[in-house]
């Protein structure tokens, strides 16, 4: 009979996680997980990144998991500790981020007894998890574990939480590898066929096609968006992305018309309206993409690609769906695509492009510069111009700079931009930028910010300052909740209640008290000898960039409008622009 080496729950745990491939861990201690401090204590294979609060642990592991397409790992303690990390599982669930969260729980015996620090967190997080166990027996850990992490990278990317029992963790049992654990979770990965050549028949009969892609296209990995690209390129049709999407196809490409949706330009918008036939590939047909719904897209045919099931139809009716990870179709799409010989119709493709080249040259992301304010969408267009070179990893926090962002920054690859798009987090960017330099500890890494955004996990620069993490975080400084003033300012006649601060701190002085440095800037004529500094600072850099207070952010689709009825400008009206009646085709 083969002898089992008996571990404990601890031991079991950590070499889980090293079989797994984790390296790092984002968490902070507390009663319940002790016993497997205690382990990491005494190994030197896993890193353990002490945050300063449990949510930023679980965004720094996002930032770590959408940068390196592996899965994030968070440990911390049981009842306020495991509650800390329900916004940041939200977060990555409504982004389809994978990590696995182990959270600290007391005894099995006091489960149910009101003890202390005890917390119902699998029953509180069911609906912001992609699944979640509770761990009652230690020889099923190591099973549970890794199909966990099986779980949370299969299929459409989620984040699973694991509670783990204080005796459970202190107990004895039985290791079992990897190798040994087949999850029942087994997603389809490959497309129908039958689907995929009825999908590309309909994209040959286009005449006014658009490519519409989102972030399920870069959590399939490298090879889809090289995929992406090359099927793109081989028809030379439009293509636009979500704010989830943006990197998965070259930014600098003719083909690419730039972000869609809410604050999208008014070429992708417009020939989405326009458009006769729709590629979706891992888009969810979010509500600030789609605009109203009964106006979305109404003359096209839609195919949907998708690897989530419960997508297809959801919020969209679709003429063809394919379900499938996005690397396994776009491959079988070309091939079918070569087989049969197809060819765009030139003709049309041509028409198609003119009027798509006539609502580009309105210029929609122009803004009025000014020589004595800095515009914030010119202090975006020189930190671009000035770290493209370097090719950086950029993240953000949650309003008018994050739009802004995503308007002005161009991304050539994918996993370079980390912004909270679904739930729309303040606080995300501090902590993900965190996450993004422990795995890329050489590369440049800003986190372009807003006074308010940057506020709610400010603490999270000491944790940069203990563990030498070079983050800089460029802040838009407009001393008021950009966006949420600029809806007071469009929706309710302009009465801003409680989005101004009258307060806010020294970020100069702030900076040097978490051992950072501090730059302010005010004219624009100073911003990029500023931005130089930052960027040659071999520390965490706070820079304060003094911005108009007045500026919007346009293009925007007004709440409850279509895409053909965008606001362009502050002297522009939500109106309806002309099209025509026999195909729908909205021309200038």
């Amino acid at each position: 009979m083969v002898q089992h080496e008996q571990l404990n729950g601890a031991e079991i745990l950590l070499k889980a996680l090293v079989d797994q491939g984790v390296e790092v861990i984002f968490g902070y201690p507390g009663g319940a997980v002790l016993p497997i401090y205690d382990e990491l204590f005494k190994q030197n294979r896993l890193r353990h990144v002490l945050v300063r609060h449990e949510q930023a642990a679980v965004h720094a592991a996002e930032g770590y998991a959408r940068s390196t397409g592996k899965v994030g790992c968070v440990l911390v303690t049981s009842g306020p500790g495991a509650t800390n990390t329900v916004t940041g599982l939200a977060d990555a669930l409504c982004d389809s981020i994978p990590l696995v969260c182990f959270t600290g729980q007391v005894p099995t015996h006091l489960i149910g007894n009101d003890a202390f620090q005890e917390a119902d967190i699998t029953g509180i997080t069911r609906p912001c998890t992609k699944h979640n166990y509770l761990v009652k027996d230690v020889n099923k850990l190591s099973r549970t574990v890794h199909e966990a992490f099986q779980v949370a990278r299969a299929g459409r990317p989620g984040p699973v939480l694991v509670d783990l029992p204080k005796d459970v963790v202190q107990g004895h049992g039985i290791y079992e590898g990897p190798s040994k654990v087949r999850s029942k979770y087994q997603p389809q990965v490959k497309g129908d066929i039958k689907a995929i050549e009825r999908a590309v028949e309909l994209i040959a009969s286009a005449k006014r096609p658009i490519f519409y892609v989102g972030g399920g296209v870069i959590n399939s990995g490298t090879a889809a968006c090289q995929l992406l690209t090359q099927l793109v390129r081989m028809t030379g049709y439009p293509c636009t992305q979500t704010l989830m999407g943006l990197g998965a196809f070259p930014a600098s490409d003719p083909l690419s018309l730039g972000m869609l949706g809410m604050h999208g330009t008014y070429e992708a918008n417009l020939a989405m309206h326009g458009c006769d036939v729709m590629i979706n590939i891992g888009a969810r047909f979010d509500d600030r993409v789609t605009g109203r719904l009964n106006a979305f897209a109404p003359t096209a045919k839609k195919i949907h690609i998708d690897i989530d099931p419960s997508s297809i139809n959801k919020n969209v009716a679709v003429d063809v769906a394919v379900v499938g990870d996005c690397a396994h179709v776009l491959e079988d799409l070309i091939k079918v695509w070569k087989a049969k010989q197809c060819r765009p119709d030139d003709k049309a493709l041509k028409t198609w492009w003119a009027q798509i080249d006539k609502w580009r040259s309105v210029n929609c992301l122009h803004y009025e510069k000014s020589a004595k304010i800095i515009k914030p969408q010119y202090a975006i267009q020189r930190l671009y111009e000035l770290t493209k070179d370097r090719n950086p990893y950029i993240c953000t926090e949650v309003g008018q700079h994050q739009m802004w962002a995503a308007q002005h920054f161009r991304f050539e690859l994918p996993n370079h931009w980390m912004t909270s798009g679904g739930l729309g987090t303040m606080g995300y960017g501090l902590p993900s930028a965190m996450g993004v330099q422990v795995a890329h500890p050489e590369a440049l890494v800003v986190n372009i910010a807003g006074e308010s955004s940057i506020q709610m996990n400010i603490q999270e620069l000491a944790t940069l300052f203990q563990h030498k993490l070079p983050v800089k975080v460029f802040i838009l400084n407009n001393q008021y909740m950009g966006m949420v003033r600029q809806w007071q300012e469009l929706i309710h006649g302009g009465r801003y209640s409680q989005s101004h601060m009258d307060t806010h701190p020294d970020f100069v002085k702030l900076a040097d008290a978490y051992g950072a440095v501090g730059l302010k800037v005010e004219k624009p004529g100073d911003l990029d000898d500023a931005i130089k500094e930052m960027i040659s600072v071999d520390r965490t850099v706070i820079m304060d960039v003094r911005t108009d207070a007045s500026e919007n952010c346009f293009p925007m689709i007004m709440p409850g409008m279509a895409h053909n009825e965008m606001v362009l400008g502050p002297e522009d009206k939500a109106m309806e622009r002309p099209g025509s009646e026999e195909d729908g085709m909205v021309l200038v």
